[in-house]
């Protein structure tokens, strides 16, 4: 932690996609918190390729408060991308990011800042449950912190999402980062800035449904372990070097007949020889398969496609 601080201005970095009912909501909720705080703030709303009217309405809002800037992408690049967008744009001296669906209370933005005032650079929201129901996602979500920090070198708080404050040096860090698999919950840590965290009971959704589906959350899964750990690949290798011990024994096992003169009773059976090319073809094709995911993302990183493109910035 270092020397208290306090900042001259705040950045609020909002990502959307079709939450058209939610907006007017949740920028009068923001407004309120924002209010407490007596700085001057900005307002970047990012509408990652949304179908419904959700820009008409950003631009609605942005009639009667000048703090807004609406950043419309050219298609839906996914959550990730959008963050990175806004995180792109923004020069204020702290930075905050969270969802404008209402499940990120924005009451909450003045206990952030507060706790950038004793001197952390990161604020990292952490999602706690205030029930005991078990849903699927929240099983999921456990085995999924579970899992990256198996496999990673970079720890990750369970519970944590992109409900955070940033100092600038830390957006400006953030910005060397050239990964075009984002997944901002393990690069902010693996930066290295001096963190806390700041528990909250998620809120309800203002409108509509969770616009996650299970296959998104697989794909942040999926760069969220591939971009931080090469343990699969050691997975990979130890499997192979176990078939190559059982292979080592049986070779041992048939040779103990011969010497003991016991050929007669080496009785061929293909039963356990088909059991074993499954084996070792399972083992074989999940190798190879994790082999590909890391030469897939290598193909995708090295084409050095921007990993977001804008439409329009309004205003212009």
């Amino acid at each position: 932690m270092g020397k208290k601080t306090f900042p001259k201005n705040l950045d609020v970095i909002i990502p959307l996609y079709n939450e058209e009912a939610s907006i007017i909501e949740f920028h009068n909720r923001l407004v309120r918190s924002i209010e407490k705080l007596g700085i001057p703030t900005r307002f970047f709303y990012i509408d990652d390729g949304s179908g419904d009217n959700t820009l008409d309405n950003l631009l609605s809002l942005m009639e009667n408060d000048d703090r807004i800037n609406v950043i419309q992408l050219s298609r839906n690049f996914g959550h990730q991308a959008a963050l990175s967008a806004g995180l792109d744009l923004v020069d204020a001296d702290i930075v905050i990011t969270l969802d404008g669906d209402g499940e990120h209370p924005p009451e909450l933005v003045p206990n952030f800042v507060e706790l950038f005032n004793q001197g952390f650079d990161v604020v990292q929201g952490q999602r706690i449950d205030d029930d005991q129901k078990q849903s699927l996602k929240k099983l999921t979500s456990r085995w999924f912190y579970s899992v990256i920090n198996f496999l990673g070198n970079t720890k990750i708080a369970v519970g944590t999402s992109d409900f955070r404050l940033m100092s600038k040096k830390v957006v400006e860090a953030y910005r060397q980062v050239h990964d075009y698999h984002r997944f901002i919950r393990g690069i902010i840590p693996w930066l290295g800035f001096s963190e806390t965290f700041l528990q909250y009971v998620p809120g309800k959704r203002i409108s509509g449904k969770s616009k996650y589906s299970l296959v998104k959350m697989f794909t942040l899964a999926e760069n969220a372990i591939f971009s931080f750990s090469i343990v699969p690949l050691r997975i990979g290798l130890s499997i192979g070097l176990f078939f190559f011990a059982l292979a080592f024994v049986e070779v041992v096992y048939v040779i103990s007949f011969w010497i003991a003169g016991k050929q007669a009773q080496l009785a061929p059976g293909w039963s356990s020889i088909v059991f074993l090319i499954l084996i070792t073809g399972g083992a074989l094709m999940i190798l190879i398969s994790i082999i590909g995911m890391y030469i897939g993302q290598i193909s995708q990183q090295v084409k050095n496609r921007p990993i977001y493109v804008i439409r329009e910035k309004y205003p212009n």
